[in-house]
């Protein structure tokens, strides 16, 4: 096994958010099936989780959709076979998110970073530039600008939540990219090909992941297997569905190992091993045995499911840009919880040596005596 080798490049990188981002362009072309359609039938139908059919009224009358190229205001304006629609989101100010990103590991392959707590990983929902990829590119963009050929563009291989810290695997190319993902989905397939779930899944992996979390209540158990499936729900401001735990969900299954229970604070810090890659894994499943993540899931509750919520109510109010209000209820990409990618361990995509990475422990997931070498140190 492999500790990853000392690199001359900076361990830290990052430029700071601009107030504003630059807005956001989708293109459409009218097909067959949508011709004789107003612009308003055509956004409001295709795109009504975007926002309620007033809200595209506005968008419309702000001048802010175009025709083949011109700005288009009547919202009954028939479409025709063939036009190119293009609706224009306002550039507007993201919530607030760290920027610098540690280097933990980097080849001309892979890099593998320490995200900080409050990050998005990709675009999606409020935060379009404030997010992991952009800053890979950023940082691409200006590595390439001083060698002659042009690097590509490094892209996240797996997601972490929003609130959740630590490793995140990036691949730099085409190659890597595509044996990395293969690597992340084989512990899912191998959940999937097995039903029987009194059977332990067999075979070597390309690569494992422990995360930390601090949850509440004290496990009685020093070992807990987790073999939840995990299905979807509708769930209000999010538009494919929410995860959550279900009995005629996928299968997933999670070890957890605990390192040490807080009697006095009433919590458990545990080391959890995923053996698939159901979004939300860990917190829907800790939940389930009744141990929600602390210092409080924001979401998650005990039982794997979200807090109380009425699937058919939506809020047909819209914002200043036109589209649904920010939700009232909790939604999947808060913050409040305490869970870290701490160790991955996998073959390298194109030599197969085995590499270990490590990303440092938050003060909160460190075991007493590890705090005690951390302050000696």
């Amino acid at each position: 096994m492999s500790n990853p080798p000392e690199t001359s490049r900076p361990r830290t990188f990052g430029l700071p958010w601009p107030e504003l981002n630059d807005g956001l362009f989708y293109n459409d072309v009218v097909r067959p099936s949508d011709s004789e359609l107003t612009l308003i039938e055509f956004y409001s139908s295709k795109y009504k989780n975007s926002a309620p059919p007033l809200g595209w009224m506005q968008r419309i009358e702000n001048g802010q959709i175009t025709v083949d190229g011109i700005a288009v205001t009547d919202p009954n304006t028939i479409l025709r076979v063939g036009s190119e629609i293009v609706y224009h989101r306002l550039p507007w100010r993201e919530p607030d998110a760290p920027y610098l990103l540690e280097v933990l590991y980097e080849d001309d392959d892979m890099v593998a970073l320490n995200k900080p707590s409050g990050l998005q990983v990709l675009p999606g929902g409020l935060f379009q530039q404030r997010t992991v990829l952009t800053q890979l590119q950023w940082r691409a963009s200006k590595q390439s600008s001083s060698v002659a050929c042009q690097e590509p563009h490094p892209v996240p291989v797996h997601r972490l939540g929003r609130g959740t810290s630590g490793i995140l695997l990036c691949a730099k190319t085409k190659l890597a990219k595509t044996r990395l993902a293969l690597f992340f989905a084989d512990g899912t397939s191998q959940i999937e090909g097995n039903r029987n779930t009194n059977e332990e899944i067999c075979g070597v992996r390309k690569i494992s992941k422990m995360y930390r979390a601090l949850v509440t209540g004290i496990l009685d158990e020093d070992k807990v297997m987790i073999k939840q499936p995990i299905g979807m729900v509708r769930y209000p401001g999010v538009a494919k569905g929410l995860y959550v735990a279900s009995s005629s969900g996928k299968p997933a299954l999670s070890k957890v190992d605990v390192l040490e229970r807080g009697m006095q604070g009433n919590t458990t810090l545990v080391q959890v091993e995923i053996q698939s890659g159901r979004p939300h894994q860990i917190r829907i499943h800790l939940s389930f045995i009744g141990h929600p993540l602390l210092a409080g899931d924001p979401l998650y509750v005990s039982g794997g499911q979200p807090k109380c919520f009425d699937p058919e109510f939506i809020d047909e109010s819209f914002a200043t840009d036109g589209g649904y209000q920010r939700p009232i209820k909790p939604v999947p990409g808060d913050c409040g919880y305490c869970l870290h990618a701490h160790q991955l361990v996998l073959s390298h995509p194109t030599t197969n040596q085995v590499i270990k990475i490590t990303a440092p422990l938050p003060p909160v997931l460190r075991t007493q005596k590890e705090a005690e070498v951390n302050t000696s140190n």
